[in-house]
């Protein structure tokens, strides 16, 4: 499976916003599902555009939602000045990322029908685990999430399995976040991994960054596809 297309969306947001999404698709008969792909704090960039183009070749419909359509429409920004970046990460309401949640939900459910999964990078990792207990998906991603220790409280929610990716020389997250998190879980009815990679730092997986581990990435993304694989 090769042939894929690629554009820009926008989808009606249930505050009356609007919001841009990339969208990345196979031919409909080789679509195997939905795919949530929720940025990292740098935006919609070039890089999470081409991890939905590379989940479109998997045979996922992935659209990849802009996150900070209110704030600041089509941020792009750079893994050498994090600040606005995080300036506008801090803006996010759990609120707005649930409108934003669900309205990429319905969009994907006409396209996808109920087989609809997620992922989320960084900042997105936190998204991922939020639209596992907004809307029912069959499992859920999340790749070093910052402030996923904030919201795992709502982990009973859950409507399926969640994978969880770490890096252990990350020093925004730490052992203590960690382990919060596989603890908070623990509420949950629905199964959940952890996979610490010991030589992963923050961003392992984005080929960007100096943080990129070639190693790391490639067996994330192989437990990735076999994980959403396994839960469809």
């Amino acid at each position: 499976m090769s042939h894929i297309q690629s554009r820009y969306v926008e989808l009606s947001v249930a505050d009356s916003s609007t919001m841009r999404a990339w969208l990345a698709f196979p031919a409909k008969e080789e679509t195997r599902a939905g795919l949530m792909v929720f940025q990292e704090a740098f935006g919609v960039n070039t890089h999470i555009r081409s991890v939905a183009e590379r989940f479109a070749k998997a045979g996922y419909a992935a659209i990849a939602p802009e996150l900070y359509h209110r704030s600041a429409p089509g941020f792009q920004g750079s893994y050498d000045d994090s600040a606005p970046a995080i300036a506008l990460a801090r803006q996010l309401t759990v609120e707005g990322l649930e409108n934003d949640i669900r309205a990429t939900h319905a969009f994907l459910r006409e396209r996808a029908g109920d087989r609809i999964v997620c992922v989320g990078y960084c900042m997105g990792g936190r998204v991922s685990f939020l639209a596992n207990t907004t809307v029912p998906v069959q499992a859920a991603v999340s790749y070093y999430g910052g402030g996923l220790a904030d919201v795992v409280g709502r982990a009973a929610e859950s409507s399926a399995p969640m994978l969880f990716f770490w890096g252990g020389k990350d020093k925004h997250i730490t052992s203590e976040h960690r382990q919060k998190v596989a603890e908070g879980m623990q509420a949950s009815k629905q199964p959940s991994v952890q996979v610490t990679f010991s030589d992963g730092d923050h961003g392992f997986f984005c080929d960007q960054r100096s943080s990129y581990n070639p190693a790391a990435a490639k067996l994330s993304w192989d437990l990735t596809l076999s994980f959403l694989e396994q839960y469809l």
